[in-house]
């Protein structure tokens, strides 16, 4: 209730006009004026004001309940309505749980002490969502990363679309590099990105994340859930940039939105007096930046690698979109290497044979070609360039290629498609069913591909990978992983009588060991 409605009460009443009357005109209940007068005149009187209780059910018991909070501070009012109907209670649960709100002592909130650090000590890190209207782009949901120094308050803004490890990483660098070096420590909630998960009250961090903070010497510090003023250097910026970046300016696009973010930090966050240090950010942090961990002297590479199987067309795909590769190189898995604005794809010696500007995240289903990637117009120098791409693979692909130039219509295509196989299916078993197609005449893409459908499974990334002459996995896991045992090994000592110390039959020779 406003104080122009309290006002308007009291002159009325003044008027003798009754609280019925005052109710009905003003369209508020009658309790309502009624309590507004009290209060007033308690003001007056210097007195506290007291509204007097309507009687209750539950007056009569108000002594038992006492008692059993002083002897059970934390008794549930489910427990207090169950001794209360066994002396005769016949009210409900409601007025029970209402009563026990009144008359439990309620614990005091333990007071929020701010801690400052030493210069260069601690930073802290956090992201916040915002949808955003862009002119030019429409509605969008962009996510804002902010890392702030803890002693000086100076702070990085960016605004990404995800807040994925890559993108993490990377802005973790930008910030590095914005405030000339990186605090030792800096604390973090319980994003993925840092910490993969808890064991009981200990958390365990991203391991990946973990060898980029050893790159820059910092130690990343997990809050605990739920408290955010933990981190209230990092929380409370976000008013101030909602209240001051964001309030009041129209944005055409996201880089649009970064590059007045890049002018509002330099012009109006680090040159303004904190309220808390009384003095501007920028100030501060001359003074903390000796003492900020320095840079190395090469910065970590945060751009994945993945590896993707060149499809009969002679693309590779990656977010929903195709990238064009050398057309020979189809039915290959290769290594994509993905900056921040650059695909950048490798053959299988590990040397740049493609390079292609990244489709944003907002687009699917685009294609980017290059010309050079196409197999050649000139007729006989693509049949010269599969030719060659089929004598790397023996006598009987040559003899399947000759049989399906010789027989089919548009046997370059067909011979190109049956290269792309090769990203599906394990090279021996494409051999094999090359060389049972040429024993049977059947120089076709179709025969070809039921007779793989037929008689091989699709290979395992680790056997793609084993092609190609690519390791990523540890010398020490060179070896071939077991395979587990048939059951039928098993079955003596399921026959084993209880008790018996007689020692199980070996499993057949060859037999690895236990899975």
């Amino acid at each position: 209730m406003n104080e122009a409605t309290r006002n308007e009460i009291i002159r009325r009443s003044r008027a003798d006009a009754s609280i019925r009357q005052i109710a009905r005109d003003l369209n508020l209940a009658r309790n309502t004026v009624s309590r507004v007068l009290a209060e007033i005149a308690a003001q007056r009187d210097g007195v506290a004001a007291t509204t007097p209780r309507r009687p209750s059910l539950l007056d009569p018991f108000e002594t038992v309940i006492q008692e059993l909070l002083g002897r059970y501070p934390n008794l549930t009012a489910t427990r207090l309505l169950e001794e209360l109907r066994q002396r005769g209670f016949t009210g409900g649960y409601t007025i029970v749980r209402q009563r026990l709100g009144e008359l439990r002592p309620r614990a005091t909130p333990r007071p929020v002490v701010r801690f400052e650090t030493a210069p260069g000590v601690q930073a802290q890190m956090d992201y916040a969502v915002y949808d955003l209207d862009f002119s030019a782009e429409g509605r969008r949901r962009v996510s804002l990363f902010s890392y702030v120094l803890g002693y000086s308050r100076r702070q990085y803004l960016r605004f990404v679309e995800s807040q994925d490890f890559t993108t993490t990483l990377r802005e973790h660098v930008r910030a590095f590099e914005h405030l000339g070096g990186v605090a030792a420590t800096c604390l973090y909630d319980n994003q993925k990105v840092v910490v993969s998960g808890y064991d009981g009250d200990v958390p365990l961090y991203n391991t990946r994340f973990l060898a980029f903070a050893t790159h820059y010497g910092f130690r990343p510090l997990a809050c605990k859930p739920q408290r955010p003023q933990t981190k209230g250097k990092v929380e409370r910026p976000f008013r101030y940039v909602e209240g001051n970046l964001l309030n009041g300016r129209t944005f055409h696009t996201l880089e649009h939105l970064n590059e007045i973010t890049v002018g509002w930090l330099a012009e109006v966050a680090d040159v303004r007096v904190h309220r808390e240090t009384k003095q501007t950010p920028l100030a501060l942090h001359q003074l903390e930046q000796p003492r900020l961990i320095p840079l190395p002297a090469r910065p970590y590479d945060v751009a994945p690698v993945v590896y993707r199987t060149v499809n009969a067309e002679g693309f590779i795909t990656y977010r929903q979109n195709a990238y064009s590769v050398p057309w020979r190189h189809i039915g290959q898995v290769l290594p994509v290497r993905v900056t921040e604005t650059e695909v950048l794809i490798y053959g299988p010696h590990v040397q740049e044979i493609a390079r292609h500007p990244l489709w944003p995240r907002t687009a699917t289903g685009q294609r980017s070609l290059q010309s050079a990637h196409r197999p050649a117009e000139d007729a006989r120098q693509r049949q010269a360039q599969l030719q060659e791409r089929y004598a790397e693979l023996g006598d009987t692909a040559v003899r399947f290629l000759e049989g399906v130039l010789r027989s089919q219509r548009c046997g370059k295509d067909q011979a190109q498609r049956v290269l792309a196989l090769l990203g599906t299916y394990a090279r021996v078993d494409v051999l094999a069913a090359l060389d049972r197609a040429v024993r049977y005449g059947a120089y076709t893409y179709t025969a070809v591909e039921r007779i793989l459908a037929v008689q091989a499974q699709p290979k395992s990334l680790w056997q793609t990978l084993a092609e190609e002459g690519q390791q990523p996995w540890p010398p020490l896991l060179d070896d071939p992983p077991v395979t587990p045992r048939p059951t039928t090994h098993y079955q003596p000592l399921c026959e084993e009588e209880p008790g018996s110390h007689e020692e199980a039959p070996h499993p057949p020779s060859g037999d690895s060991g236990p899975p």
